[in-house]
């Protein structure tokens, strides 16, 4: 029997860890999966149109072979305004005149491109021409970025719990430092600690079997048989209201044998996870300081690992682009010659927007706290004071 109940056993503990998992990963598996579609309908649309050369530039090029030819000519005389022009017409210049759509929107350029949909970080650098493409994009974001958003709340209630757990964890081991600290620099109490152990011993032991516990209370053995018979049936329905958890757990297991009570307790399980979502990150108290710490050192790693394959960018370059990356600010004023590792990197991306999140609601709770104090404050001010007049 106990062969045969361990694989059971190990069989429902993965059934738990699955369906606890399971809500975390629909989410990231959905956003996945809407990352691809997008990138193979944009790909699609934007990278087959039609390039067409519009009269403005044609106007253009006509310009530039009158400046280049003037310039040509009079090599030395009013260079400046020469200059002057050469420079206003470069402004009027389009990109999409110089650029194959094909080179810009591959599958792995569109898919960055979605990236920066429905993460609200918008470069800039990359953006629909056509009026289907513009349309598309705009119903593309419509749903992507509510999906976005569930995903980062959804990671966000574990990354809380973690950063919680750690810090009340730093915390106990802070506390427990010092209290050795103060027990070693002063004696302690030896009766003190004789009732510590003896308080700890009565804690750790289990609660005393219904036979054990009657045996004990010599009051009931002096009573008549019928009231101690109703003393006894008291007795056992107290100890069964205690044990009311544990048999529900003995009934759950018993539903294996009847799998349709089984898939409802579990489908009920999977709703209540799919509630629970956000619960964490307003329980989450940590200081303000240590999650600004943590944002520093998470940007500082990615500005030490991005100038590997962007050389262009310096430590500095990197860590002011993935602070307007994952704050979704998204200029665009920074350009990467390799998109598709950053794209590699989405999860990083992902998590550290989440951090960012987690910190600008701390920072939003604060600030909702310091107004309640200074309107509290102000309104105390302002209350006049009662005088009390003599009777």
């Amino acid at each position: 029997m106990a062969s045969t109940s361990q694989p059971l056993r190990g069989k429902r503990a993965c059934k738990k860890i699955f369906w606890a998992v399971f809500p975390h990963a629909c989410f990231i598996l959905s956003l996945v999966i809407y990352a691809f579609l997008g990138a193979f309908m944009f790909s699609h649309i934007e990278g087959n149109r039609k390039v067409n050369l519009s009269e403005e530039y044609r106007n253009f090029l006509r310009n530039l072979w009158y400046i280049s030819r003037n310039l040509s000519d009079n090599m030395t005389e009013n260079e400046e305004l020469f200059k002057e022009k050469i420079h206003a017409l470069l402004n009027t210049a389009k990109r999409d005149w110089f650029v194959n759509p094909k080179d810009i929107w591959t599958f792995f350029g569109s898919l960055f491109f979605c990236c920066t949909v429905f993460t609200t970080v918008g470069y800039g650098n990359t953006y629909p021409v056509t009026r289907t493409g513009k349309y598309l994009c705009m119903l593309y974001a419509l749903f992507g970025i509510p999906l976005m958003f569930l995903v980062l709340t959804d990671m966000g209630d574990i990354l809380a719990t973690v950063l919680s757990k750690s810090y009340n964890e730093f915390r106990k081991l802070q506390s427990k430092i010092l209290t050795f600290k103060l027990c070693s620099g002063s004696t302690c109490n030896a009766g003190d600690g004789s009732k510590s152990r003896a308080l700890s011993k009565v804690a750790v032991n289990e609660p005393l079997n219904i036979v054990e516990m009657l045996k004990n209370q010599s009051a009931v053995k002096r009573k008549p048989t019928q009231y101690r018979n109703a003393q006894i049936f008291e007795m056992l329905i107290a100890r069964e209201n205690e044990c009311k958890k544990p048999l529900r757990n003995k009934s759950i297991e018993r539903w294996s044998s009847c799998p349709e009570l089984d898939r409802g307790k579990t489908m009920s399980k999977v709703i209540k996870n799919f509630d629970k979502i956000g619960k964490e990150l307003e329980k989450l108290d940590v200081p303000i300081v240590l999650m600004v710490l943590v944002i520093f050192v998470y940007i500082s790693c990615a500005a030490a690992i991005l100038p590997n394959w962007e050389t262009r960018l310096d430590f500095q370059e990197a860590f002011y682009f993935c602070f307007i990356t994952l704050t979704t600010i998204g200029f665009g004023d920074t350009q990467l010659e390799h998109p598709k590792f950053f794209l590699f990197f989405s999860l990083y991306i992902i998590i550290g927007m989440e951090i960012v999140f987690i910190a600008f609601k701390l920072g939003q709770d604060r600030l909702i706290g310091l107004y309640k104090k200074v309107i509290s404050f102000c309104g105390e001010k302002k209350m006049p004071s009662k005088k009390i007049y003599p009777k």
